[in-house]
């Protein structure tokens, strides 16, 4: 980690009090649904930026979702704390990605497409790594936004854009010209405000997860698939599919709930 990206992530403020009672009660084991539906029920302007998520049609659900508790009931809480902590998270960011060569509604489409193919791929088969997977899939792309402040302060946006031509590799381009890269300051990010070990690790080690923890491996895996299948504009293209069947082989993870996924977005 650079001392000037640290910098930031260490003046970075702290989360707001939805966000800390909505991770204490999906941390508490003793926690039921209806504890969590109440954290959510106090927060009218939370409550509806979940339930616009909840409502997209990546999520192929053909009645529209009109309750938190119906969206609770449907998706798992773990789904839904990642709905929660993205809308939190991401007003807590002031965006410029133009660095990266794309705009805030291309970074937009990236999260919610990544979300949305995470939770149709992995909701029947991998529902119990969704409290982890749900939001990391979300958020694992906001370390670039300190990544674009720390280009755009150096004056080194087109030395970036002729590292990301070059290499046709996003964090290859990161670590070349700034150091460091997404996966790395968003792992840092969520240390800083104290999420649990396992989101921390899984989004630190998507692009090496042999070297994550035992327990946190195949989240870490599952994520990185995703990340490739979703392209930095948000696009979804056959090429990027392709590259991320080739991973599900070379994981061992399951081609069938992939496929049925990649129709949904």
């Amino acid at each position: 980690m650079t001392e000037d990206i640290l910098k930031k992530i260490k003046q970075l403020p702290p989360l707001p009090e939805s966000a800390m009672q909505i991770e204490a009660v999906y941390q508490d084991p003793d926690s039921t649904f209806n504890d969590m539906v109440k954290i959510l029920e106090t927060d009218p302007l939370l409550t509806a930026d979940i339930l616009k998520a909840a409502n997209s049609p990546l999520y192929g659900f053909s009645r529209e979702i009109n309750s938190i508790n119906q969206a609770v009931g449907l998706f798992g809480m773990g789904t839904v704390r990642g709905f929660a902590l993205a809308s939190i998270v991401k007003k807590s960011f002031t965006l410029d990605l133009s660095a990266y060569g794309i705009n805030n509604d291309m970074f937009s489409a990236l999260s919610k497409k990544q979300h949305g193919l995470m939770t149709s791929w992995c909701l029947r088969k991998e529902g119990s790594l969704l409290g982890i997977l749900s939001p990391a899939a979300f958020l694992v792309e906001i370390g670039k936004v300190l990544i674009a402040q720390q280009i755009m302060l150096d004056k080194k946006e087109e030395e970036f854009r002729d590292a990301l031509k070059e290499l046709q590799d996003v964090e290859a381009a990161e670590r070349k010209v700034v150091g460091v890269d997404t996966p790395e300051v968003s792992a840092t990010i969520f240390e800083h405000w104290r999420f649990e070990t396992g989101l921390v690790e899984t989004i630190r080690h998507c692009q090496n997860s042999e070297e994550a923890a035992e327990e946190y491996k195949r989240a870490a895996k599952i994520l990185h698939v995703v990340r490739v299948a979703v392209l930095i504009n948000g696009a979804v293209t056959e090429a990027s599919i392709a590259a991320a069947k080739e991973l599900i082989i070379k994981y061992d993870l399951d081609m069938k709930s992939f496929d049925k996924a990649i129709e949904n977005i």
